[in-house]
């Protein structure tokens, strides 16, 4: 499965895993896990979350008024939407002077084959 994110995101966040991890414990890491973490990592704050409720809701991509319907900034907005660009989670196209989103069902798959994979019946359990 071929991964498409922004080099720049990967960038950044393989500096900070590096921080974080140490410079040779990264290196121990695919890049597809390197990729789930940081979709996960993603979806780790609420008002994604919404925000991705929000969007999948709609029958057209989304593009100034989802600021109407959460309870934050513009400002807040944006950067949640680059977030979840960053990762592939949403696609953005430029229309004017606005940006338009929509759900990235490419990336989906691997999040569903991650979860199935940690659901599997054949993953056995030591606990009751």
């Amino acid at each position: 499965m071929v991964f498409i994110i922004r080099a720049d995101f990967i960038n950044r966040n393989i500096a900070i895993y590096k921080l974080i991890m140490g410079l040779t414990k990264i290196d121990a890491y695919s890049s597809e896990t390197l990729h789930k973490a940081a979709i996960f990592k993603a979806l780790g704050h609420p008002a994604r979350i919404a925000i991705l409720e929000y969007i999948s809701k709609q029958t057209t991509c989304i593009c100034g008024e989802i600021v109407a319907e959460l309870p934050l900034s513009q400002a807040s907005i944006s950067r949640h939407l680059s977030e979840l660009k960053a990762v592939g989670l949403i696609k953005g196209t430029i229309t004017g002077t606005s940006v338009c989103y929509c759900l990235n069902l490419e990336t989906l798959p691997l999040i569903i084959q991650f979860i199935n994979q940690l659901h599997s019946p054949t993953t056995q359990t030591c606990c009751p």
